[in-house]
């Protein structure tokens, strides 16, 4: 799979907006300021293709971006207390709107921080992924800011929460580049299965 040539496709901010489903896609969810941006950057090689913000919250559109063989969809992030309450209802609208659609959904990259523990709206999304059927794997950012007894202490929690259940996770750092071989491997046999199956 390609991974090089991608390209922005559009920027949805109402579910009507939304492009019509035409092959499979690759949903990047996760918390404000997780590193969305960061891995969407390094799959495929570009500085800026996806815009890091430093401001949280402030991505507030679902970004389409066209590769050969899929699209990648990056989903606004949740869990930024100071977005106003109706600005959350607006975002929940359009996530809900999208996975209503029943959109050729290949592969859903949770993306957690590795320094911490999951948190609440986190265990949210996974729990509605899983109980929904989406498949999905988990990707922990930040990965390089961990010593190395933090890095196994980190590593048997996500075990326990992922791993035991039968997910995924992939430990990853932008800056090193540490598991992005692995999500792109990940990513490939997804979309690779998704069109075998017919699923667009």
């Amino acid at each position: 799979m390609n991974f090089i040539n991608a390209e922005f496709e559009l920027a949805a901010g109402t579910a009507a907006q939304l492009p019509g489903p035409s092959v499979p896609e690759v949903v990047f969810s996760g918390r404000s300021n997780v590193g969305k941006s960061s891995l969407l950057n390094k799959l495929v090689n570009r500085k800026a293709l996806a815009r890091t913000s430093a401001t949280p919250g402030k991505t507030a559109t679902i970004n389409f971006y066209r590769l050969p063989e899929c699209r990648f969809v990056d989903l606004p992030g949740y869990g930024y207390a100071k977005v106003s309450k109706g600005e959350k209802d607006r975002w929940a609208a359009l996530v809900n709107g999208y996975f209503a659609q029943g959109r050729p959904i290949a592969l859903v990259l949770q993306l957690v921080d590795m320094r911490h523990k999951p948190t609440a709206d986190d265990m949210q999304m996974v729990d509605f992924l899983r109980s929904a059927g989406y498949p999905f794997a988990v990707v922990c950012t930040k990965s390089d800011k961990l010593n190395q007894a933090e890095t196994r202490a980190q590593n048997q929690l996500f075990s326990e929460l992922f791993e035991a259940r039968g997910v995924s996770f992939y430990p990853f750092s932008a800056t090193k580049g540490m598991g992005i071989e692995e999500v792109k491997t990940a990513i490939a046999g997804a979309v690779e299965e998704s069109l075998s199956a017919g699923l667009v």
